[in-house]
């Protein structure tokens, strides 16, 4: 049987088993305040009872009760040792942008034109990365290249970015492929272990594969690789370019982007404007810049248990209390 994810995890799961006395409690309370009440049936004189014992608030009671059951359940939780999984930083990784450079890159369906908005955006994004993350730069084309290996030298692949120029041709299969090498290249960090650093390609193109390998064949290097991509199919469905004096459509090809992305274990992002392109980025940089680890909540769930605790014993207090008419 799978443990549902909703559910809390504990290293000591054996403990629960004092939960058990929680409806025990609960139902030895309801027989008690049944028999109290059949108890106080047998006084015909109500007034001279109300006289003689103070009338006690059941809510208050209900109350008091409810609360050290929940401090129970919390403190027993607390017992068998809970965790839980987090978002905890990256110490480090290698991110390889992956920028379409192709002549449909031309198009000004998102102003001034798409790539103009590309390289702009692409540029923050490097420049948000963990400073200790290794960046690499490879373009997307007929003939993709390495152009930055991976670096923690923000300015170098930046600088490559904003130098790029558009050439004919887009082989997305290749350059999956291209930035795979690029990984493989990324240096280790003085005293660090022999595990290779997580990695991830961030693919940004608006285009169609049109030479070399198929896209989803380059994909599947990547998975069985372990390496995640992340797709951005950037612009519109109306973009169009002129070539040789003849207009061209230019619209993304989202279905094979998705394969692309879900295939390596990735996520796939439509981004048509320069601000959709900005946050796309910024959910893929919180999704790279952690990862998940378990972490004890025992702290947690003992704070819960006292401060139910806390409040019932001072619903305890109020009942025992005379309070003012």
């Amino acid at each position: 049987m799978t443990w549902p994810e909703w559910l809390p995890n504990f290293t000591e799961p054996s403990r629960l088993i004092w939960l058990l006395a929680i409806p025990i409690l609960l139902g030895l309370y309801v027989w008690g305040s049944r028999k109290r009440n059949k108890r106080g049936m047998r006084f015909t004189n109500t007034g001279m009872l109300g006289a003689v014992v103070r009338k006690q608030s059941q809510w208050r009671r209900h109350l008091a009760v409810a609360l050290s059951l929940l401090s129970l359940i919390a403190l027993t939780g607390a017992w068998a040792k809970p965790f839980a999984q987090v978002d905890v930083p990256r110490e480090r990784a290698t991110i390889v942008v992956v920028l379409d450079i192709s002549l449909s890159m031309q198009a000004t369906d998102v102003q001034p034109d798409r790539f103009s908005v590309a390289k702009s955006e692409a540029t923050e994004f490097v420049e948000s990365l963990p400073e200790q993350f290794n960046v690499s730069l490879v373009t997307l084309s007929g003939n993709p290249a390495l152009v930055i290996p991976p670096t923690t030298d923000r300015a170098a692949v930046i600088r490559g970015i904003e130098t790029r120029d558009l050439q004919d041709s887009t082989a997305v299969g290749e350059a999956i492929v291209v930035a795979l090498q690029a990984l493989a290249q990324a240096p280790q960090p003085p005293g660090a272990d022999d595990e290779p650093a997580p990695g991830a390609i961030v693919l940004l193109t608006d285009g169609q594969n049109t030479v070399g390998r198929p896209a989803e064949q380059g994909a599947l290097v990547a998975a069985t690789e372990e390496v995640p991509i992340f797709t951005i199919g950037y612009g519109t469905e109306n973009g169009f370019v002129d070539l040789d004096g003849q207009r061209e459509p230019v619209p993304v090809n989202h279905e094979q982007l998705e394969r692309v992305a879900e295939g390596t274990g990735g996520e796939h992002f439509r981004a048509a404007s320069p601000d959709q392109l900005k946050k796309v980025y910024a959910n893929i940089g919180s999704s790279v810049g952690v990862e998940k680890a378990e972490r004890e909540t025992t702290a947690a769930w003992a704070g819960w248990g006292l401060g139910f605790a806390a409040l019932a014993a001072l619903s305890a207090i109020s009942l025992a209390a005379r309070w003012p008419a």
